[in-house]
């Protein structure tokens, strides 16, 4: 009972103490965290004048913290009022490297990482992925289409490395598997940090997964202070970046006819000199059409809207980091105002994130993050599986024949009952009408992208120094579907012209399949779910002052479905597991070594061989740390050696249907293997046939990667990296 009665005299609960915090110029700072070192929970902020009240024990250490300013501590002693001067932070964000599960110095690091600076990624685009081609070395990325919703851009890390269909790089979002829609949809004012692993070292812990490196991605969190708001809104105008040139209406038709004189000079040409004189003439562009169909179907320029807002701020106890955003990409499709729906191209993009920290203890840290993707299209229907609709219609203006036909003929008085468009074709018609095709009808999808994860964090300081745990469990589901609505076209051909009064009669040819009512057909359907379980046990320690140690193992299991997979085989999970490690060790900051290893289980191996063992090792020389490099430091302020060496594997071979391999595909009931039978010849049955014979022996494709790198710093303000690597893929 003393000694408990010492200690209590010798702090006085209850003092409460005043203060002003401003930066170096005497500016007062607003929204600066204020807390007790040992328990972050008891604290408060400072007010907009940069004043804060606070009630704490004589002799507790206070913390005074905000984002961009070095972190200040002041012990409590007799006096009732402090003033806390704040210095900006000399740590530059470059300085500090996102790796796999974790940061590391700059200086630190061994392997190939490229940090991306996320204000770097701001483009005047709603697709993320358009803004990557050219920031990051060693990344080829191209865009294929500027059509909303399908204008993601193709990126690889360091080409294609690998012989599958899976050949583009692994992305990440916080911490969690994602596609390139995911990617594409994610708003750069949500991005706290943007890194590309490279090489077999950086991306080892990533295991198989990230046989094409890595993209990885990591959203805000909030920080302690008063709400900070942040509102953005963008309007940009776009156009295509060029256009395909043809040929003019005569021009087309002479050209048409000389190159059917070069090879048939006794047959007749395919456009009279009648028909160019009357269409060069304008007598009547009904009879003799002169088609610009890109300008009838496409408009030279359209608009993009963009919105942001996301909220951040909280106490000692819990931070938090809330955004939403709306995009609206429009099309350049031109719409006939006679239909009663817009067959123009829409993609309206809404996406949700919030991102909430709990300091349950002062060793203990909850993480919930909750975000939500959600697309609404609207455009004309056409396409086909790996051809956008944009692109099929601009095929179709390319191919078709500019004088042949008109895109439409007015209503006159023999048609001034029909209620529908009065297309036009030729002959016995058959022909493209690039036209009727894009204003026939309207195709509407929508897809809904949700992901929760829970993250925990446990220091284990109190028990063994430089010890923490983490676990993050994560639960996403994932939805697709499209419709269709359209109506069949009425087509019209000439059937006479009377030169004399200028007029000319229709004929329909398909009275009897043309609609004036829109149909309804369903399209495709997909229903994902996945679960992503990751553990790891991370431990740093240093001694002596100059050896500095770090040991992690990561524990992953990841769970996906498919629903309306269409098969036996795609319709079971897809499953992961895998044991991943890292240890690093430099002396002096001078002396580097690394090693990691991944060892990774696949489904789509044999027994045998379901388990694939991956190592790499690398080291590191900062030559600019040496004493006898003092003497250059003045120009030379730093030289850094490195190199690594690994293995990686890759199990996705072959295409996406072809899952297990080590069993064969046989199909129970082939019609085209069945055969007939009885005296009448009367009964049949289907028959089986194997369209994939076992191979228990086939197993991982691996890679063997070399990685050779120098830093260079001259003067303190120009950074050099040079890299030469080796890539040698084998398939057993």
């Amino acid at each position: 009972m003393g000694k408990a009665s010492a200690a209590y005299n010798y702090q006085k609960p209850g003092q409460q103490i005043t203060g002003l915090v401003t930066d170096t110029t005497g500016t007062p700072l607003a929204g600066v965290s204020v807390y007790a070192k040992d328990d972050s929970r008891h604290g408060t902020i400072t007010d907009p004048n940069g004043k804060f009240v606070l009630t704490i024990s004589q002799g507790s250490i206070i913390v005074f913290n905000m984002t961009g300013y070095d972190s200040q501590q002041l012990q409590v002693t007799d006096s009732s009022n402090y003033h806390i001067v704040l210095r900006a932070s000399t740590n530059d964000l470059q300085d500090a490297v996102v790796i796999a599960f974790g940061k590391e110095k700059r200086a630190d690091v061994v392997g190939s990482v490229v940090s991306v600076n996320p204000a770097d990624l701001k483009v005047p685009a709603s697709n993320l992925t358009t803004a990557l081609a050219g920031k990051i070395p060693g990344m080829i990325a191209f865009q294929r289409s500027g059509e909303p919703g399908a204008d993601n851009a193709n990126f690889f890390v360091r080409g294609v490395s690998t012989f599958g269909t899976a050949s583009s790089p692994l992305i990440l979002i916080d911490g969690v598997e994602s596609s390139t829609t995911d990617l594409a949809r994610l708003q750069v004012d949500d991005i706290a940090s943007f890194s590309v692993l490279k090489d077999a070292t950086a991306t080892a812990l990533y295991g198989s997964r990230a046989a094409n490196g890595v993209l990885l991605i990591a959203t805000k969190q909030g920080k302690a202070g008063t709400v900070r708001i942040n509102f953005r809104a963008e309007n940009s105008v776009s156009a295509p970046t060029s256009n395909v040139e043809f040929a003019d209406p005569i021009t087309y038709m002479n050209l048409a006819n000389e190159a059917a004189l070069t090879r048939d000079p006794l047959a007749p040409p395919p456009y009279t000199e009648e028909k160019i004189d009357n269409t060069i003439s304008g007598v009547n562009p009904y009879v003799y059409p002169t088609n610009d169909w890109r300008k009838l179907m496409f408009k030279d320029q359209t608009t993009t809207q963009r919105f942001n807002l996301s909220l951040s701020g909280g106490g000692g106890v819990a931070q938090y980091y809330v955004s939403g955003s709306y995009n609206k990409d429009n099309g350049l499709m031109k719409v006939d105002k006679r239909n009663n729906f817009n067959s123009n191209i829409s993609l309206n993009s809404y996406s949700l994130r919030s991102n909430i920290d709990v300091n349950v203890t002062k060793t203990t840290k909850l993480t919930l993050r909750l975000s939500g993707s959600f697309d609404d299209y609207n455009g004309p229907v056409g396409g086909s599986e790996g051809v956008s609709v944009g692109t099929a219609l601009y095929n179709e203006v390319v191919h078709t024949n500019p004088v042949l036909f008109p895109a439409y003929y007015p209503v006159d008085s023999a048609h001034s009952y029909v209620k529908h468009i009065l297309f036009g074709n030729y002959g016995n018609g058959g022909y493209l009408n690039p036209y009727a095709d894009i204003v026939k009808g309207y195709q509407q999808y929508s897809r809904t992208q949700l992901q929760s994860q829970l993250e925990f964090n446990q220091d284990f300081d109190f028990l063994v120094k430089g010890l923490s745990f983490n676990a993050m469990l994560n639960i996403g589901r994932y939805s697709y579907f499209d419709v269709s609505r359209q109506y069949n076209p009425f087509y019209y051909t000439l059937q006479g012209y009377n030169v004399l009064d200028n007029s000319y009669l229709l004929t329909e040819l398909n009275p009897t399949t043309g609609t004036e009512y829109l149909n309804y057909s369903e399209g495709n359907r997909s229903l994902s779910t996945s679960l992503y379980l990751q553990t790891r046990v991370n431990y740093t320690h240093s001694f002596n002052g100059k050896h500095n140690i770090n040991g992690m193992l990561v524990y992953m299991v990841e769970n996906r479905l498919n629903a309306n997979a269409g098969s036996l085989q795609l319709s079971l999970p897809y499953r992961n597991l895998g044991l991943s490690g890292r240890f690093t060790y430099d002396y002096d900051k001078r002396y580097y070594l690394e090693f990691n290893f991944g060892y990774n289980g696949s489904e789509r191996f044999d027994q045998n061989h379901r388990f694939g063992f991956f190592p790499s090792a690398g080291a590191a020389w900062t030559v600019s740390n040496e004493a006898f490099f003092e003497p250059l430091k003045d120009v030379v302020t730093n030289l850094k050696l490195r190199a690594t060496y690994g293995l990686i594997g890759n199990d996705a071979i072959g295409s996406g249907d072809d899952r297990f391999f080590y069993l064969s595909n046989v199909n129970m009931n082939d019609d085209q293997k069945g055969a007939t039978f009885g005296t009448d010849l009367a009964h049949s049955l289907n028959g089986i046939s194997i369209s994939r014979y076992a191979d228990p022996n086939i197993t991982w494709e691996t890679s063997t990667q070399k990685n050779f790198a120098m830093d260079l710093s001259l003067f303190g303000s120009v950074d050099i990296t040079a890299e030469y690597y080796t890539q040698k893929g084998k398939i057993s």
